[in-house]
């Protein structure tokens, strides 16, 4: 199996296991209806990510100083910090129209040669997830960016000949969660790229309470705070569970969302004060009980918790070795002394010697 058909069998797996969990950063299409009363109209109004507004800002501004279209623009980030929004705020900001498609969408070069076809003048495509574009899309797609043009084949076999279509100036805004499976002729046609990364605790509150604003729902600070440290850092998650939290005020509660509000609801939705959920806490459950702290392989470990091991290793493993909880050696997983720390128990002395 080739590697970018491992990646996408990965997000498959994401994607699915996501409608499951409140702490996942992908998204269906009911949810991402949710979130677009929530969303931002401008840079002024986007929240975090500062280097990347102020860089794009610039982008913007000194293209239509110019009165031209602005180069293309690379988005990449785990998903749920806001590429889709971005994309949507640099067509509100220059004015455009926002045509949007996917990568797996563009089944075949043909499907891209439509879209293109059909830009007007300064509009906007959006490709969502455009690592995952097909070859033969992509090298059209290398044409299309740079010389505005496409190449209409015309008949069949040894008689097929190719018409060059001039197309209009316009911007492709790319999104991806995997930069590095773009080749480099793709990356190299992108005049800006801006990496987004996770959000601090205090800009998630920033988002939830602008969020709250907006549903119209009563939000205390110290309720924002609880919601904000349980989010991953990641906006996506912060919205969802501030939904989630406004139901059980309605529900339970006087319709406050006031910090025991907040607990109470996170409780029930079994998502505890660092953000895990009940996946990763029957992984480090596993971990340090079964196995003493590992190591262990993925197969094992997934058997242990009642998963697939692509689950274990796509859906619940990022999170784990990136708050340090958990550790990958080449004899397997290891239980790192925070996440003893974290389930309450007394790590052994050897804990996390295996790592690092």
């Amino acid at each position: 199996m080739s590697e970018r058909h491992a990646h996408e069998d990965e997000e498959l797996v994401t994607e699915r296991f996501a409608a499951d969990s409140l702490v996942r950063p992908g998204a269906d299409d009911l949810e991402r209806a949710a979130e677009a009363a929530l969303r931002p109209r401008n840079l002024d109004e986007f929240v975090g990510q500062r280097v990347v507004r102020d860089q794009l800002s610039l982008v913007l501004q000194a293209a239509k100083a110019r009165g031209r279209a602005p180069d293309h623009v690379l988005l990449s980030g785990p998903p749920g910090l806001g590429k889709t929004t971005l994309a949507m705020i640099i067509a509100a900001e220059l004015g455009a129209s926002l045509r949007v498609t996917s990568g797996p969408a563009i089944q075949h070069a043909g499907d891209l040669a439509a879209v293109l076809s059909s830009l007007e003048e300064g509009e906007v495509l959006f490709l969502d997830e455009i690592h995952r574009l097909a070859r033969p899309a992509e090298e059209l797609l290398y044409v299309a960016m740079e010389d505005f043009r496409v190449d209409v084949v015309v008949g069949k076999g040894a008689g097929a000949s190719a018409i060059p279509l001039a197309l209009p100036p316009f911007t492709v805004v790319g999104a991806t969660t995997r930069a590095g499976l773009l080749p480099a002729p793709l990356r190299d046609r992108f005049g800006f790229t801006g990496h987004l990364d996770f959000y601090a605790d205090d800009e998630l509150e920033r988002v939830l309470l602008r969020s709250a604003r907006l549903l119209d729902v009563p939000l205390e600070h110290r309720a924002a705070h609880e919601i904000a440290s349980r989010s991953r850092g990641t906006p996506r998650i912060a919205n969802r569970l501030l939904r989630r939290v406004r139901d059980w005020a309605e529900v339970r509660g006087d319709g406050r969302l006031t910090l025991a509000a907040a607990r109470a609801a996170l409780d029930v939705y079994e998502v505890d004060v660092r953000g895990l959920d009940r996946l990763d806490r029957a992984v480090l459950t596993a971990l340090c009980t079964r196995f003493g702290g590992g190591p262990v392989g993925l197969t094992t470990l997934a058997v242990a918790v009642g998963e697939e091991p692509e689950t274990v290793e796509t859906v619940a493993e990022p999170f784990l070795v990136r708050e340090g909880l958990v550790g990958r050696t080449p004899r397997g997983r290891v239980a790192l002394p925070a996440a003893w720390a974290h389930l309450g128990l007394e790590a052994p002395r050897e804990a996390g010697t295996l790592f690092g």
